[in-house]
């Protein structure tokens, strides 16, 4: 059956193909839009700046498609002269409105006076995104999507258009797990839809970019430290310069340290310490990275160690023992090469290696008098290499083409579990896997005011074998708007994990498992609105088929991973942003997702159907005091158990100033200000349907820069 959601959403689906069907009218036969015709458009004056097309390649006239394709004009101080580029959406720079997806670009001075101090805070002010915690990892959810339990494995991270999802798990991140101190993005790109024709495996959903800072934007040394809620403590040392002779470095470490709740309570183990747990909060990391730039070279590296204590007692263990904890350490190293030759030929080259170990003590009960309990260690060992190549050109004057191949070798693919008194091994596999891939995208400018983009790639896998996917837009700019008619497929690969995990006589392995895939349907408008308001609409529709999901085995009543669900869902998005000279700057947005299980005929847990987004900055002190405010409002989730997480509202308050004192930035931030009660679901490994989040919590930061 239907629900009245679903139908909503199916007749706005009507209504955008019969919007579709009349676009392409008036973009195939470049007719004037119905709106603003050519004839009308005034030329630009000396205090004006035009809007770029996608292209600046030569026309057959003799121009170039940058100027013949300026339609319309607006004054300066407005959103066109900030119009954000975006790396991710092409594999090189574009202005947002030319990539062929819906963008949000995320900047570090937006960071900085919303007073975001996490990844997960970051992510969950993007329309259409939706963040949840389980007291030990963070899960992004996109456009309905986020199962519980799925470790961001179908969105792709990237640092610096470097890979981060880890080859066991597939793990991208957006807890504190992410190794990224956030005083050092610079911005932080969300890229929608399918991104597998240029990227491969995870991007189902999209990509999430993230840029970090350059040696010349510290211009010194910074240092910061901060103190917050629950006995956290952070600091950073920074250090960062462009020198005469064109070197470039930046160096950084941090630090945090949480004690967490000192006790939480579950009702679900209310038989054991009346359901109190003690001390089993805490979280610990160091992060360390570093960007070393000559030349057309660029050396860039991170590590960062994290240690979780988990309170929620997942995977059967015992409960108020604050032995378990997880253990997560990354490491990557990426050498880059990258020079524009004179012909407009742009050639990228890399060259990298990554780490990835995880451990986790599980403390389990024996079921016998001596001794009481027993220790089980979870552990994973991964490394692996690459290399890519990117090949971008200008040809036949109204074509960019983009070719690539890229090889990983990943070889240390190591799982283990044992018990370590007595000791006794239930897992321990040893494994080597590589794949090899080729990409082809074009972007052709068709006429001065439609281009189509297409691209495909084809990655061949030692495991599974092989998968081509291709994606398709067109892009089509009149004047303050922007159309994009978007079709792209996507696959994720099974992973080791997924294959090859067994424990005792409870999981399974299964080597068969084929990729999962999805299909999307994409259409994008976006609206400038006199000179400071941008407007931007999505109707989409995606299906997923072959889902990996875990699952029972009837013959033996173990669980295993394997291709079993189809997916199907509709939704919406809309944002409205403004932005003034004064500093003023907001963005109000709202997304409707219908998500359903076609197998099962109920809509996906953990997929709110409602998200309502406010935000907003506000000078107080000229340009060196600001208020910032936001709101955010998510619908009721279905749990794994058929219930309900209640829906909720989390309002933020932040103060951030600058140049009052000369090198000194002070910030303080109210997070959940109202106190608000809520939960996520739970996931399969734990007892509680749904977690319980924290409170009202505060950070106040102070930071140095000489």
């Amino acid at each position: 059956m239907e629900t009245s959601g679903w139908k909503s959403v199916n007749r706005a689906s009507r209504t955008a193909r019969r919007l579709v069907m009349t676009i392409a009218l008036f973009t195939v036969w470049g007719l004037p839009s119905p709106r603003v015709s050519l004839s009308e458009t005034p030329p630009p004056t000396q205090t004006e700046a035009t809007l770029d097309l996608p292209s600046e390649s030569p026309l057959p006239n003799g121009s170039s498609a940058k100027q013949s394709a300026s339609v319309t004009s607006v004054t300066d101080n407005t959103l066109f002269d900030e119009i954000p580029s975006v790396y991710g959406a092409a594999k090189y720079d574009q202005k947002v409105h030319e990539a062929p997806a819906a963008v949000t670009i995320i900047t570090a001075e937006q960071i900085r006076k919303y007073g975001y101090r996490n990844f997960a805070q970051i992510l969950d002010s993007v329309p259409g995104l939706f963040t949840s915690n389980d007291r030990n990892y963070g899960y992004l959810g996109i456009r309905g999507f986020n199962r519980p339990g799925d470790y961001t494995s179908r969105v792709l991270l990237l640092i610096d258009n470097h890979r981060m999802n880890d080859a066991i798990f597939d793990q991208g991140g957006a807890g504190t797990e992410t190794p990224i101190d956030v005083d050092l993005i610079d911005r932080v790109e969300i890229i929608k839809g399918p991104g597998s024709s240029l990227y491969g495996t995870n991007a189902l959903f999209g990509v999430v970019n993230v840029i970090t800072k350059r040696g010349r934007d510290l211009k010194g040394s910074e240092v910061s430290g901060e103190a917050s809620s629950f006995n956290t403590y952070r600091g950073r040392l920074s250090y960062g310069n462009k020198f005469s002779n064109g070197l470039e470095v930046l160096l950084s470490g941090s630090y945090s340290n949480s004690e967490g709740h000192r006790e939480l309570f579950y009702p679900t183990f209310a038989s054991t310490n009346n359901g109190i747990t003690k001390y089993a909060d805490r979280d610990n990391l160091y992060y360390y990275t570093g960007k070393l730039s000559y030349g057309d070279f660029t050396l860039m590296g991170g590590h960062q160690w994290r240690k979780k204590n988990v309170p929620t007692a997942a995977f059967g263990t015992l409960f108020n023992d604050n032995r378990q904890l997880t253990v997560d350490e990354r490491t990557y190293l990426d050498l880059v090469y990258q020079h524009e030759f004179v012909n407009q030929l742009n050639v990228k080259a890399r060259l990298y290696f990554d780490r990835y170990y995880y451990y986790s003590d599980l403390p389990y009960d024996s079921g016998i008098s001596s001794p009481p309990s027993l220790l089980n260690k979870d552990v994973t060992e991964s490394d692996w290499w690459g290399a890519e190549l990117t090949v971008t050109k200008r040809l036949f004057d109204q074509h960019k083409l983009t070719v690539g191949t890229e090889y990983r070798d990943q070889f240390r693919l190591n799982q283990s579990n044992r018990d370590i008194d007595p000791p006794t091994t239930y897992l321990d596999d040893k494994r080597r896997s590589s794949f090899i891939a080729a990409y082809l995208q074009d972007e052709w400018a068709i006429m001065n005011h439609l281009v189509l983009v297409a691209g495909v790639r084809h990655d061949q896998y030692s495991t599974f074998g092989g998968t081509t996917n291709p994606r398709i837009g067109l892009v089509s700019t009149w004047g303050k708007t922007t159309v994009k008619l978007l079709y792209g497929q996507a696959f994720r690969a099974p992973n080791p994990y997924e294959q090859f995990y067994v424990t005792g006589t409870t999981f399974k392995a299964n080597s068969n498992i084929k990729p999962e895939k999805i299909k999307t349907y994409e259409l994008v408008v976006e609206q400038y609105l006199g000179n400071h308001l941008r407007a931007l609409g999505s109707l989409y529709q995606y299906n997923i088929s072959g889902l990996i999901s875990q699952t029972t085995d009837p013959a033996d009543g173990k669980l295993f991973y394997d291709n079993v669900d189809d997916i199907t869902a509709r939704g919406a998005e809309f944002t409205i942003e403004g932005k003034w000279p004064t500093g003023l700057e907001g963005r109000v947005s709202y997304a409707i997702q219908t998500t359903r299980n076609d197998q099962m005929e109920q809509m996906l847990t953990n997929s709110p159907q409602h998200l309502v987004k406010t935000n907003l900055i506000v000078p107080v002190v000229g340009d060196k005091l600001f208020a910032g405010f936001e709101g955010r409002y998510t619908s009721s989730r279905l749990t794994l158990a058929g219930n309900n997480a209640s829906p909720f509202y989390i309002l933020n308050l932040s103060l951030f100033s600058q140049r009052i004192v000369k090198g000194w930035e002070l910030s303080a931030h109210i997070n959940n200000l109202a106190n608000q009660r809520y939960g996520y679901p739970g996931s399969g490994e734990h007892r509680q349907d749904i977690i319980d989040q924290d409170g009202r919590t505060f950070f106040v930061k102070l930071k140095y820069r000489f």
